[in-house]
């Protein structure tokens, strides 16, 4: 009721703010600030430069303090009124400057946010709430169209500023009133989320620890260096960090879908509407993919079968220039989003414990590979237009990596789960063996029945 909705409305504002700068191009600021084809494509890149940089620090400071409540909105209202303040640029260097400082409060909500809702819900329940976070990301490429239109439509030349200016105000104004109204909505963590009792605290913290084996708290020891180091050397991590770095490789299109709805050749407030329907069958997709995700435990599927799918739009798209053809390539091509928004529900299905270590894992991952979107950013060269049978070529190589990454993954997990089953047989043959004094201690519960809560748990395939 309150920490869903209110990152799921952040996400919304989080895209329509970091990609209004490829709707703008549709009104004119390509023209007004005299940007090249190259500098326009370094002013999509270079936000991934903080970007990425920022996102294993920010998370392992998140882990770190006691109240994500304030970091994260903290962050929300920065990004806004960076935002805000692009829309008064004149020339490429403050275009540039904005998009690299934007990076880095962005950096701390996607990340940052998945690991709050890894503190909240079980392993079977988090794709599910990941998806409807995510869909907040699939509900902006539709709604920022819509909202972009009637902005582009209604505000240009008004008290002699133009459309694509009012854009930035107006979409960085909202998102720091939202900001600041998520400071009193969203919760901490289980342990000292202010307006919960101390029953509901315990039912809440109980609920992890029986899911995953073990208490959902950091060791004294672990320290975020050392979650720094058990991420980076479980091979797992690696393996996830470059699937998903091919996979948004794949999926770059969705910094330049309205230019690719453009070539279908109609005026730009068509255009942007005719964004808006690919964007919500995507959402549509993501729900269902993920409650069925949940249902069944399963991951290595429904990550690749909407991957498949790309594929095979980018097949069609490449293959005729019928207008039909080419939209129905569209919706393909966006519920492609499917797949990754499971990408760091399946992260943090396969690193449970400790925290320190998932939020390092997270960020590693996440940030690692959004290295796909900045070098996607030069993939859709203009040049290549409107077919961009190159770039789409090359997506769906990475596509095709991405695959094998997580056929790999999965292959880890049997094996891991293999040695669980040997490991529960033998402590079943030998119940002295069991006992886990750190989860037992901070659960307040007996040691035999600590030892029963690790009996069972098996990782996600």
């Amino acid at each position: 009721m309150r920490l869903m909705p209110t990152v799921i409305i952040i996400f919304i504002l989080n895209y329509i703010d970091r990609n209004n700068v490829s709707t703008a191009r549709l009104s004119g600021l390509q023209q007004d600030l005299n940007l090249s084809d190259v500098q326009y494509e370094s002013c999509i890149a270079i936000l991934y430069s903080s970007y990425i940089t920022f996102q294993v620090p920010s998370n392992l400071l998140l882990n770190s303090i006691s109240r994500p409540s304030l970091y994260i909105p903290g962050m929300v209202i920065l990004w806004g009124l960076i935002s805000l303040l692009t829309g008064v640029t004149n020339n490429f260097t403050g275009a540039a400057l904005c998009r690299v400082a934007i990076g880095i409060p962005e950096a701390a909500f996607y990340p940052g946010t998945i690991y709050l809702l890894s503190r909240w819900y079980t392993k079977k329940e988090l794709s599910y709430r990941s998806a409807w976070l995510y869909a907040g990301l699939i509900v902006s490429n539709a709604f920022g169209s819509l909202l972009a239109a009637g902005i582009l439509g209604n505000m240009e030349g008004k008290l002699g500023v133009r459309g694509w200016r009012w854009l930035f105000y107006i979409e960085g104004a909202v998102t720091m009133a939202v900001g600041f109204i998520a400071m009193y909505t969203l919760p901490d963590y289980p342990r000292n989320t202010r307006w919960m009792t101390e029953e509901e605290k315990v039912v809440a913290q109980q609920r992890l620890s029986e899911d995953a084996g073990e208490a959902d708290q950091d060791a004294p020891g672990d320290t975020a260096w050392r979650g720094l180091v058990m991420a980076i050397t479980d091979p797992k991590v690696p393996v996830f960090m470059w699937m998903t770095f091919v996979q948004l490789l794949g999926l770059s299109f969705v910094n330049f879908f309205p230019t690719l709805t453009q070539t279908l050749g109609f005026s730009t407030t068509v255009t942007l509407l005719l964004c808006a329907p690919p964007w919500a069958y995507a959402f549509i997709v993501c729900i269902v993919n993920a409650r069925h995700a949940d249902h069944t435990g399963e991951r290595f599927w429904h990550l690749t079968w909407p991957w498949a799918g790309v594929i095979v739009g980018y097949i069609i798209a490449m293959s005729t220039q019928a207008l039909a053809a080419r939209y129905i390539a569209l919706f393909l091509m966006a519920a492609g989003y499917a797949g990754f928004a499971l990408t760091l529900v399946w992260v943090s299905n396969s690193i449970p414990r400790p925290p320190v270590k998932r939020a390092a894992a997270i960020g590693f991952v996440n940030g690692f590979g959004n290295l796909g979107n900045l070098v996607g950013s030069y993939v859709w060269d203009a040049s290549w237009g409107p077919v961009y049978r190159q770039s789409m070529g090359i997506g769906i190589a990475g596509l095709a990596v991405a695959i094998g990454c997580a056929w790999v993954i999965r292959m880890l997990l049997v094996r891991t789960n293999r040695n669980l089953d040997r490991l529960e047989q033998a402590m079943a043959a030998s119940p002295a063996s069991a006992p886990s004094g750190a989860t037992a201690e901070i659960e307040g519960i007996r040691l035999d029945e600590a030892a029963a809560m690790k009996k069972g748990f098996r990782y996600l395939l």
